[in-house]
């Protein structure tokens, strides 16, 4: 089998073979395939897509390219969630103590962020002394006895996925439905998850821009799930402006403390009950969607959701104190007010911009080897469709430096305000099933 003639096949839109592409992943992962002839196929992929076959079998491959986390010591159905990111994204803060109350077994792996704040990791190690570093027995009693526990991701998960996504970026591939797929759904498969839900965002502030563009990539991850033995379902969600009201890593952790205790944006809340009742119901702990919602609503309201997240917490060396005093997260020094300049109705927040403002502030990385300052960022005072007045408040900087001009004028430019009465965007636009 010769890498030529494979390129050649795709590149002329023929299927390939599943040993076909185990001959090219494990060429490459292995160095015997060069760059310049994997750049030729990434390419060719791009423009001739992949069949539903050949994306299965492209992810498994990527899979089994490295470690693969076994979680067969854990009980019950392992559900998972992902979110392809956006700004003010705080739902797996939310989900996980609030899945757990109802008795699925969340065993999550997450990361760190580069962009406009931190990742999971980085917004729960606000919280004083949490640590992420379990070893896989303390890992499967906690979930096993929590329901809930949070881990960083192993240094040889799929290996082939790294490889090939530094070549994409450099090779103008990123942007391919079968290659953004298999990425993703291939560090899902490895991390062991019996079944998964998927956030898909669409708009200003996500990486697909159109709904239609969601569409695409959420039936093809929902495919690819299922297709090798995950049972999946995905939501498309709206990122034209921020989620919640919070962007920042320790405003963020305090927003999905006031969300377990039934007081958080009503967005942010929403996004979490539909995302929360697929994850139950694949969970085996409810038979209808209504069902798993009113007992998500119940483990709010009774304070066991809440609970959860302070054991959670306390398990992994955390402050448990916070979830009843916020105000131990770290606090930035400064607040500035972003006043509206005229009254109206807010149009538009451009959340990729607004999200830019916070990185600028220091809640996120420009660079992988940039420091996140945990207490700084900012919180918005009114969303899409809100009425405003001249000089009323639409979003506080928190800083820690008195030189915020530069964040202050992106956000001023960045929050729009119309005479015309504005409606707020949907938030869920579609439910994508096998």
């Amino acid at each position: 089998m010769r890498m030529v003639d494979l390129i050649e096949k795709k590149r002329d839109g023929v299927e390939l073979t599943p040993s076909e592409i185990r001959f090219v992943i494990e060429g490459y992962t292995k160095g015997d395939i060069p760059d310049y002839q994997m750049s030729a196929f990434l390419m060719a992929v791009f423009f001739e897509d992949m069949t539903d076959a050949e994306r299965a079998e492209l992810t498994m491959a990527m899979v089994e390219s490295g470690d693969q986390i076994d979680l067969s010591a854990i009980e019950g159905i392992k559900v998972d969630k992902h979110s392809t990111g956006g700004v003010g994204d705080t739902t797996t803060l939310v989900l996980g103590p609030l899945v757990a109350a109802c008795g699925v077994p969340v065993a999550k792996m997450s990361g760190r962020g580069l962009g406009h704040t931190g990742g999971t990791i980085d917004k729960l190690e606000a919280i004083s002394g949490f640590h992420v570093e379990l070893t896989p027995e303390q890992f499967a009693a906690q979930v096993n006895e929590l329901k809930l526990a949070l881990v960083g991701q192993s240094g040889n998960l799929t290996p082939a996925d790294k490889k090939l996504y530094a070549l994409r970026d450099v090779t103008a591939t990123v942007n391919s439905i079968p290659l953004i797929a298999s990425s993703i759904m291939s560090k899902k498969i490895a991390a062991g998850a019996d079944a998964i839900v998927l956030d898909v965002k669409t708009g200003d502030g996500a990486f697909m821009k159109t709904p239609e563009d969601a569409e695409r990539l959420a039936r093809a991850m929902v495919g690819i799930g299922n297709g090798t033995g995950r049972q999946t379902m995905a939501i498309i969600s709206d990122m034209s402006q921020p989620l919640g009201f919070a962007i920042g890593n320790a405003l963020e952790v305090q927003e999905a403390i006031d969300t377990l205790k039934g007081t958080g944006p009503r967005d942010l809340t929403e996004l979490c009950l539909v995302l929360g009742s697929q994850m139950v119901v694949l969970g085996g702990k409810a038979e209808t969607l209504d069902e798993a919602r009113g007992m998500l609503e119940e483990a709010i309201a009774s304070g066991r959701a809440l609970e959860v997240f302070r054991q959670f917490v306390e398990r992994q060396g955390g402050d448990p104190r916070i979830a009843d005093d916020p105000a131990l997260l770290p606090q930035a020094d400064y607040t500035f007010e972003v006043q509206a300049k005229q009254s109206g109705w807010v149009a538009d927040i451009i959340a990729d911009e607004v999200g830019t403002a916070a990185m600028l502030l220091g809640a996120g990385r420009a660079t992988k080897e940039s420091e996140i300052d945990l207490a700084v960022g900012l919180m918005l005072r009114k969303k899409v469709g809100d009425r405003v007045e001249a000089g009323e408040s639409l979003a506080t900087i928190f800083a820690n430096t008195e030189d915020v001009q530069e964040a202050m004028k992106t956000l001023e430019e960045n929050i729009i305000i119309s005479d015309e009465n504005v409606p707020a965007p949907e938030l869920i636009l579609e439910i994508v099933t096998a």
